[in-house]
C-alpha cells in the first residue's frame, strides 16, 4: 500500500466474467467489485487497528447479550442518571459507545466485543472459551496431590467477580489468634490481596490468543494465581510489578471501573501487597514470562 490508498483485493464469482467482455467491461466490473471490497477492507481496518476487547466479533449476535441487565445494572451503575435521563439513544448507540458492540459491514448487524461479551454476556464462554476462572484446591503443596474442591466460574464478570470472591472466602476461613491480650482473627490469605490479584489476572489477561482459562490453584503451603498472556506494552517481564502500567483491554478496565470491581487504575498490586504486610505474609512473588504470569502468596509465619 501506497500512498494512503487502499488496494482491494477483488473477487469474481466464475459467472461474473465473459470472455466476450471488451476492456471496458472488465474495467467496469473490476470497479463495481473493488468498491464494495474498499469498504469491507475500510471497516476491517478500523477494527483492528482497535484493541482487543474493542474488536466485534463475527460469531457473535447481538441477542448474546443480555440487553436487559446492561441497561439496568451496567447503565446505572456507570452512568450519571441525569446524564441517562437526557440520553434517548437506542440501546445499539449505547453499546457502540462503550466498546460492547459495533457493526461490522453493510448489514448493519450489531456484533458483540470481547468487552461486552464479558461484561453483560450470556454465556461468554460459548465465544471467547477460555472466559471463566478454574479454582482447584490441593491436600498437600503439589498438583499429584488429592483434590478437595473444584470449581468453575464461567458466568459475565459482573456476576463472576462476586462469585469468585465467595468462593475464596469458603476457603479462607478467619483463624482467631489468642495469644495477646486481646482476641485476633486473621486469615491465612487477606481477602483483600486474594480478590486484587484475581481480578488484576481477570483485566489484563488474554482473551484473543488463547482458550486457558485464569486458574487459581491453592496448595498446603502457597496460593497460586495464573494468567494466560504475558506482560503487554510498556510493561514487560523485567519491570513487572515496578510501577509501568498499560492496558491490553482498555474497555473492559473502564467498565470495571464504572462497575465498581476496579476504584483506581495501576493500584491493584500495591493494595494486594499491603494487605500481605499487614496480615504478616510474606510478599507476593511473580514468575513472568512472554505466555504467562504466575504470582504465588505464601502463609504467614
Amino acid at each position: 500500500m501506497g500512498g494512503g490508498s487502499i488496494h482491494a483485493l477483488c473477487r469474481l464469482r466464475p459467472g461474473d466474467y465473459d470472455a466476450r467482455m471488451d476492456k471496458g467491461d472488465l474495467e467496469q466490473l473490476l470497479h463495481q467489485a473493488s468498491a464494495a471490497e474498499e469498504r469491507r477492507l475500510i471497516e476491517q481496518r478500523r477494527a483492528a487497528n482497535l484493541p482487543s476487547d474493542a474488536r466485534p466479533l463475527y460469531t457473535a449476535r447481538s441477542d448474546d447479550l443480555d440487553l436487559d441487565r446492561f441497561r439496568r445494572e451496567f447503565l446505572a451503575s456507570a452512568v450519571d442518571p441525569e446524564v441517562l435521563r437526557q440520553n434517548q439513544r437506542p440501546v445499539e448507540q449505547q453499546l457502540a459507545a462503550f466498546r460492547f458492540a459495533d457493526t461490522v459491514d453493510d448489514t448493519g448487524a450489531l456484533h458483540p466485543t470481547p468487552a461486552g461479551l464479558l461484561i453483560v454476556g450470556r454465556a461468554p464462554t460459548r465465544i471467547l472459551p477460555g472466559a471463566y476462572v478454574q479454582f482447584v484446591r490441593h491436600d498437600g503443596p503439589g498438583r499429584a496431590d488429592p483434590i478437595l474442591a473444584a470449581h468453575e466460574v464461567r458466568s459475565a464478570l459482573i456476576d463472576a467477580l462476586p462469585d469468585v470472591d465467595r468462593l475464596l472466602a469458603g476457603q479462607n476461613p478467619p483463624r482467631v489468634d489468642l495469644s495477646g491480650d486481646t482476641e485476633r482473627r486473621h486469615s491465612v490469605y487477606p481477602a483483600v490481596a486474594l480478590r486484587e490479584l484475581v481480578r488484576n489476572a481477570l483485566l489484563h489477561r488474554d482473551y484473543e490468543s488463547t482458550n486457558a482459562p485464569v486458574a487459581v490453584r491453592w496448595f498446603s503451603d502457597r496460593v497460586e494465581i495464573h494468567s494466560p498472556g504475558g506482560p503487554y506494552g510498556q510493561v514487560t517481564p523485567a519491570n513487572f510489578g515496578q510501577g509501568a502500567t498499560d492496558y491490553r483491554n482498555p474497555h473492559l478496565a473502564a467498565a470495571l471501573r464504572g462497575l465498581g470491581f476496579v476504584q483506581r487504575f495501576g493500584v491493584g498490586l500495591d493494595l494486594a501487597r499491603r494487605a500481605l504486610a499487614d496480615n504478616g505474609n510474606p510478599p507476593p512473588e511473580f514468575l513472568v514470562d512472554a505466555e504467562h504470569v504466575t504470582v504465588v502468596l505464601r502463609p504467614a509465619p
